[in-house]
């Protein structure tokens, strides 16, 4: 040990709260957690017209969905628009301070204006009544509905007065839990109104694991000399030369006919076991050797489920189809294992 080495001593305030029990801590946490789920249970207590005007007037709205909002509140309506866009609603955000210096060129008079202040007498006093004037729908989040804001408003969405978590009843917690879930209300609404399918959000969401699991065939399969193609007649010569010369490693040709329908593969594996037999290659059919109807996917058909049916049997390529069985391409397993796929994908 390193005599020179002096522990410093616990601060004695540092010292009283590294001995406060667990229980205590939990118990704090789960406060907070409980006043904020209160004040959103408060919040859905007093839902009614206005909410059902807003969602109309997003639904209804040709042009976006212009969020704004100061402090935690504009932080939240980050949030917000977020949802709003990831959803399937044209929307972007806009500071209020920016807007009155400037930005509101970016507003048009067919945009709705969602707006969120807790008590109403913000920056937003002064820009709602210039957005009013463009011709903007407004919505307004607030804990305030008889505010100077709200007298500008055109639906005013309650979110309650409902004591903050905070300790000190200061720092906005309650109040912006509620405004988060009532804008999340507001747009999840929208989008199952608008009845946005699964593919559509994935198409808002190339990345990660959500567009992952929802990529279709026609999407990541190989096409072109990536995928090598030769006619029953040819020979195994010639399926050999077809696959080296894929620019990508292949690891199989596909059969087609003379219409290009799906008939059969030969795979590496039919290579080796050639070998094996010790009798000439290069000259033999490739009818002769290739696995007749192989396993294929449709165009449309989910990544996931084209992993799944090669894991179920066992094999590295899975060729693709169109509806009248014509090959359109090859999905290789190290392309989808570089997608980020595993094993764990589910359907």
């Amino acid at each position: 040990m390193d005599a020179t080495k002096v522990e410093k001593a616990p601060h004695p305030s540092e010292r009283s709260v590294l001995e406060i029990g667990g229980e205590s801590v939990l118990a704090s946490g789960k406060a907070v957690l409980e006043a904020e789920a209160a004040a959103i249970r408060d919040a859905a207590s007093r839902l009614g017209d206005t909410f059902v005007g807003a969602v109309q007037a997003v639904l209804r709205c040709t042009g976006r969905v212009c969020v704004t909002g100061v402090g935690k509140a504009g932080l939240i309506g980050n949030k917000i628009q977020a949802t709003l866009a990831s959803t399937g609603t044209l929307s972007y955000g806009l500071h209020p301070v920016e807007a009155l210096h400037g930005d509101l060129g970016m507003i048009h008079p067919d945009d709705v204006v969602v707006a969120l202040s807790k008590s109403g007498s913000s920056e937003l006093v002064e820009l709602l009544p210039r957005l009013k004037a463009l011709g903007c729908v407004i919505i307004l989040l607030t804990a305030r509905p008889e505010s100077a804001a709200a007298k500008h408003a055109d639906f005013v969405l309650d979110i309650g007065q409902t004591e903050e978590a905070c300790p000190l009843g200061m720092a906005p917690s309650s109040s912006t839990a509620a405004m988060l879930a009532l804008g999340d209300a507001l747009a999840l609404t929208v989008m199952e109104l608008k009845t946005v399918k699964p593919d559509q959000y994935a198409s808002y969401h190339p990345g990660g694991a959500l567009g992952r699991l929802l990529l279709k065939a026609g999407e990541i399969m190989r096409t072109g000399l990536n995928c090598p193609t030769v006619l029953p007649t040819a020979t195994m010569g010639a399926c050999h030369t077809a696959i080296l010369r894929a620019p990508l490693r292949a690891g199989a040709a596909c059969v087609v006919d003379e219409a290009g329908k799906l008939v059969g593969i030969i795979t590496h594996g039919d290579f080796f076991r050639l070998f094996a037999s010790a009798e000439p290659i290069s000259d033999r059919s490739v009818s002769e050797v290739m696995t007749r109807s192989p396993k294929s996917i449709g165009l449309d058909a989910r990544v996931t489920d084209a992993l799944h049916l090669m894991q179920k049997h066992r094999i590295d390529e899975l060729p693709v189809v169109n509806d009248n069985g014509q090959l359109a391409g090859l999905i290789d397993i190290q392309d989808l294992i570089a997608k980020g796929f595993t094993v764990f994908d589910e359907p």
